[in-house]
């Protein structure tokens, strides 16, 4: 039975030694909260008992793995992932205030 959603970091803190599997920084109760549960195959529902899908990383070397996939989806023109534009527009409202700007 797969472990819960809440409750995989703890059943991985228990299960694995307090290092970072990536740069092998050692943790104690101090920085814990630092240490991460990776996902290997990066489906957050995948939680075997068992914690072969889970690996533990700091947050630096967590966020470089999950950078690591996106740079590739992009780079390959994968468009599975999320859309890669930004959102903002600095210029959305340009022709509005060029308008109000002639009539002056």
């Amino acid at each position: 039975m797969p472990v819960k959603l809440s409750n995989y970091r703890e059943k991985a803190l228990k299960l694995f030694p307090w290092v970072c599997g990536n740069c092998g920084r050692d943790f104690d109760g101090k920085n814990l909260r630092e240490l991460t549960v990776h996902h290997k195959d990066h489906n957050h529902d995948n939680n075997p008992p068992d914690g072969s899908n889970w690996e533990l990383l700091c947050i630096y070397c967590h966020e470089h793995e999950h950078s690591k996939e996106e740079d590739a989806s992009y780079l390959s023109g994968d468009n599975t992932h999320e859309d890669h534009q930004g959102t903002y527009n600095p210029f959305a409202d340009l022709k509005k205030i060029l308008e109000s700007d002639d009539k002056k």
